[in-house]
């Protein structure tokens, strides 16, 4: 992320919690102009910092869904390969590199748990995962 100021930070934060709320709402909350509030906006998504905006439902509206992270461990130089594969799986919502003891994060969101059983056989059924792990998220405390 590009160098950013303690008021960048605080103007993300506050998007984040209502990114809805209007100028002035911004502005009177971190005690600067609407101009300035205006103008950090339109920096931070010219910068590439902001790169859009989200629309967020309540937790009852997606209650339904199965959510889960999974853990993968990938066999040798079959990443790439293994990617490509997770690419296709149209559950995952988002696929990270990481480091540690797993070389990728999977973040999956699945209509019912007999759809969450048949994308954990597809991972688990791809060339050069050798192992997982999988947790189901229950409730999110923060967003």
């Amino acid at each position: 992320m590009a160098k950013t100021s303690d008021l960048d930070r605080r103007l993300i934060a506050a998007l984040r919690k209502d990114g809805r709320a209007s100028i002035a709402a911004l502005s009177e909350e971190l005690g600067v102009s609407r101009a300035t509030v205006t103008k950090r906006i339109d920096s931070l998504t010219a910068r590439g910092i902001i790169v859009g905006f989200s629309v967020r439902v309540r937790d009852y509206a997606e209650a339904s869904q199965v959510r889960a992270i999974s853990l993968i461990e990938v066999e040798g130089r079959t990443t790439d390969h293994v990617i490509n594969e997770l690419r296709g799986l149209p559950e995952i919502l988002a696929l990270h590199t990481t480091n540690g003891g797993w070389d990728l994060v999977a973040e999956m969101q699945c209509v019912d748990l007999q759809d969450f059983d048949a994308v954990l056989k597809s991972i688990r059924g791809i060339s050069g995962v050798v192992n997982s792990e999988t947790s189901l998220l229950l409730s999110s405390v923060v967003r």
